[in-house]
């Protein structure tokens, strides 16, 4: 499955409704998502504004202009459905059909963005999902599969622990401590004992 806690795999995710918005963990202030974009497709940096001028974004493997072309031509489309971010497959794995949910399906570079999780969300996990979803598309850009299906673990796929380490490396750097990343990174569709592996793949503290 492709991009953080996006998609389902023990069961749909929520809708995350409106909570508090004293947010402890700060993400870069050049970072300003649009919290109220309405449903429908929208260009990346139109709804995630600063994302490229952020040092994650900088710093993806690559050259920097085709990056930035990349980053322009791909899509945000926020969805009144539930669950947080994802890159959109061209088809909907049988995995996750057989979980009860159905993706955004599409040949274009898109990233379908939970419009609960971009209004409600703390700004910090909207910042880690989405340098998470774009490392994502760059890796299918290189011709890499994010789907492995029921032969390789979600938290032991190569794009995964890649895209998730990447996201972390960004918190710690922004003093965002373990017991924060333990929360951001227990994922509905994850088993315990799965969970507990991912957060040694990334490099997290177990308690």
């Amino acid at each position: 499955m492709s991009g953080a806690r996006s998609q389902v795999r023990r069961g749909i995710p929520p809708i995350i409704t409106a909570r508090p918005r004293k947010e402890k963990y700060l993400a870069p202030p050049e970072f300003r998502p649009v919290k109220d974009t309405p449903p429908g497709r929208h260009s990346l940096l139109k709804v995630f504004e600063g994302l490229e001028d952020t040092i994650p974004f900088r710093k993806y493997p690559g050259d920097d202009a085709a990056i930035r072309t990349i980053a322009e031509n791909t899509w945000a489309e926020v969805s009144d459905g539930p669950g947080w971010m994802y890159v959109a497959p061209v088809r909907t794995p049988p995995e996750v059909l057989a979980a009860g949910f159905r993706m955004v399906e599409t040949r274009d570079d898109v990233i379908v963005v939970a419009r609960g999780h971009l209004a409600n969300s703390p700004t910090m996990d909207v910042y880690l999902d989405i340098i998470h979803e774009f490392l994502h598309i760059l890796q299918r850009r290189q011709g890499r599969a994010l789907w492995l299906g029921n032969k390789v673990a979600y938290v032991d796929r190569p794009t995964e622990v890649e895209a998730y380490s990447y996201s972390v490396a960004e918190a710690r750097r922004l003093g965002v401590p373990d017991s924060y990343l333990r929360k951001y990174l227990e994922v509905t569709w994850v088993k315990k004992s799965e969970y507990l592996r991912l957060l040694r793949n990334v490099g997290v503290s177990t308690k």
